[in-house]
């Protein structure tokens, strides 16, 4: 699919919509490659038998709703490869795939996503710092959920911010384990009555952390299974657009009222720490090409050691000529170098890492308009 497809695809898409009906009819009308990421979090098929009460008595709002009623495994499973199919089809080349479940599905779901192409690349523990009691003592107290994330294909380029993530943790690389409450007090949403509005309400901690590290602002982010819009919710507030699905009219209704009162950030605000992978690159010749260096200029190492610009963008050092890093790395008898970094040239007599020309370069193109 080339780019101009993509584009014109997007241009189709009902953005910032919530649509009604169900998920898989709804997503067969949307236009293809056209989602850049995909949350899921589809109906657990938790096969309550009963009612669940605390020790006191008083009955448990669990999740018993139809949405969530399956005849038999083979008929989960048989919706979970119909609604998968769909994802992939409207996923970009390069688009990903967040799916959340218990232990009830997610494993049923994981297999669903092999089968369908997907290549996964995390599964996620959102371990619940407050979680329900086990009120039967019969069982551990479930305190997490489990989520997959998976690209559309082994070759797709998905979008990871790592920097970004690792300044949310203060600065340490971020696990695949994240300790996050569960919505109460005023996050979860009430109805008329003052009940929960929906059973299975996600807090906007797991989907901020979801967006920041793996889309970009004005990213497309599908959620086929809406509920009370916390995705959407989310998605504005990080400048990302969204397109929700949801066939019950109440949720609908309350995902409706609470996106129109969720205010979305400044430009300024949405910037996130960006990793060095995600940069442009920049060849060393562009240096040479544009005069910034010029062959025949010595460039030195920290420790002093020294090597030539050639015209092509090589160096040449005594009998050890090629790229800046692989003579780098002769030079300092090592497997690899990083030439960028190792490599300076010398203005207004001391000493400059040649990469702060890339970086100058890199600004340049930031700035060209689109």
């Amino acid at each position: 699919m080339t780019k101009t497809t993509t584009k014109a695809a997007q241009a189709a898409l009902p953005l910032n919509t919530i649509l009604a009906g169900d998920c898989v009819e709804e997503m067969r009308a949307l236009p293809e490659g056209s989602i850049d990421l995909i949350f899921a979090d589809p109906p657990y098929n938790l096969q309550l038998k009963g009612n669940l009460h605390r020790p006191d008595n008083s009955l448990v709002d669990a999740v018993d709703d139809a949405w969530d009623s399956f005849a038999s495994f083979a008929a989960y499973d048989r919706f979970t490869a119909a609604w998968l199919a769909e994802a992939r089809r409207l996923l970009k080349p390069d688009g990903a795939i967040w799916v959340i479940g218990s232990y009830h599905n997610i494993f049923r779901v994981g297999a669903k996503l092999q089968d369908a192409g997907f290549w996964i690349l995390n599964d996620v523990v959102w371990r619940k710092s407050n979680p329900m009691p086990n009120f039967r003592g019969k069982r551990l107290t479930n305190a997490h959920e489990t989520m997959i994330w998976a690209g559309k294909s082994e070759a797709s380029r998905y979008t990871f911010n790592y920097e970004a993530l690792k300044a949310l943790n203060e600065g340490v690389q971020m696990r695949s384990d994240w300790v996050l409450p569960i919505c109460n007090g005023g996050e979860r949403l009430k109805d008329a009555n003052g009940d929960k509005a929906h059973p299975t309400q996600k807090p906007e901690s797991l989907l901020h952390r979801v967006l920041i590290g793996t889309t970009n602002p004005g990213d497309v982010v599908l959620d086929p299974f809406f509920g009370t819009g916390t995705t959407g919710a989310v998605a504005k507030m990080l400048g990302r657009d969204f397109i929700g699905i949801e066939r019950e009219a109440s949720y609908r209704k309350v995902a409706e009222d609470r996106i129109a009162r969720t205010h979305r950030l400044d430009r300024e605000a949405l910037t996130v720490t960006t990793s060095k992978r995600a940069e442009p690159r920049v060849p060393f010749g562009q240096l040479v090409e544009r005069g910034m260096l010029r062959p025949g200029e010595v460039l030195t190492s920290p420790a002093g050691k020294a090597a030539k610009v050639r015209a092509d963008g090589t160096l040449i050092a005594k009998d050890t000529k090629g790229s800046i890093h692989q003579v780098g790395a002769a030079l300092e008898g090592a497997p690899s170098c990083n030439g960028w970094l190792y490599w300076h040239f010398k203005r207004d007599g001391k000493p400059v890492p040649i990469d702060v020309l890339r970086q100058q370069i890199r600004a340049e193109m930031a700035a060209r308009p689109n």
